[in-house]
């Protein structure tokens, strides 16, 4: 099975054309997230294809993105009512 991590993936974008396409490509990996922050589990290749995409919507003056991994050994810790993130061992992408 391939390894995946776990990254936290946000970004300011100007435009509200490119944001809306940023929104849709980092929602297209998203296992969660709010507004413009979001949970993704990638493996290797799927970072190195997101970076890529991502490069061909953002204005390098502009506009910013950071993919962040976090660390697996990391605890999780669910603040005021919310719940505990369950994720599957296993992610299917069609």
């Amino acid at each position: 099975m391939t390894q995946r991590d776990l990254y936290l993936a946000a970004y300011d974008i100007v435009r509200n054309r490119r944001r809306r396409a940023a929104l849709a490509l980092v929602r297209a990996y998203a296992t969660g997230g709010q507004k413009s922050v979001h949970e993704v589990f990638l493996t290797t290749s799927e970072r190195h294809e997101l970076l890529h995409e991502m490069s061909l919507i953002l204005d390098e003056e502009t506009d910013r993105f950071l993919l962040l991994r976090l660390d697996p050994r990391a605890r999780c810790y669910a603040l005021g009512i919310a719940n505990a993130p369950i994720d599957p061992a296993y992610f299917y992408v069609s």
